[in-house]
């Protein structure tokens, strides 16, 4: 997994090998052989990587990067949309896919909602309209 969470972040910048090997002060053939999977970082760099595209540890071991960005319909009309991180604000980002789907835009308004007992939360895009009478 971390061979391929490492190709998809160099490419994502559109960074060469060498390039990549730069900004973290290795060669370009130990960036090949991670990304080949014959070896793999060590802890130290592996933190430097992780805090550079801020992201865990357990990200860029365990979690196919790739796979972030895409949404699976795991039910009729259900879906899964990746993961987002919460900003020190509070502030998460909506996958692109995600706002497409339900026609999200810029201003709109979301309604947060929340389940202790099931430990989740939920967004719904409403206007005012809907839930408040005009007075």
């Amino acid at each position: 997994m971390i061979s391929s969470n490492i190709r998809y972040l160099r490419a994502k910048e559109n960074l060469t090998q060498e390039e990549f090997a730069e900004r973290f002060g290795v060669s370009r053939q130990s960036v090949a052989k991670w990304e080949s999977g014959d070896s793999t970082p060590d802890i130290a760099k592996c933190r430097e990587i992780c805090v550079h595209y801020d992201i865990s540890l357990d990200t860029l071991v365990d979690v196919p990067l790739s796979d972030q960005n895409m949404s699976v319909e795991t039910d009729k009309g259900r879906y899964i949309f990746g993961m987002t991180k919460v900003g020190e604000r509070g502030q998460i980002v909506i996958p692109k896919n995600a706002r497409e789907v339900f026609d999200i835009h810029p201003g709109d308004r979301l309604m947060v909602m929340g389940d202790t007992n099931k430990g989740g939360i939920a967004l719904a895009k409403v206007s005012l309209g809907r839930f408040f009478s005009k007075q």
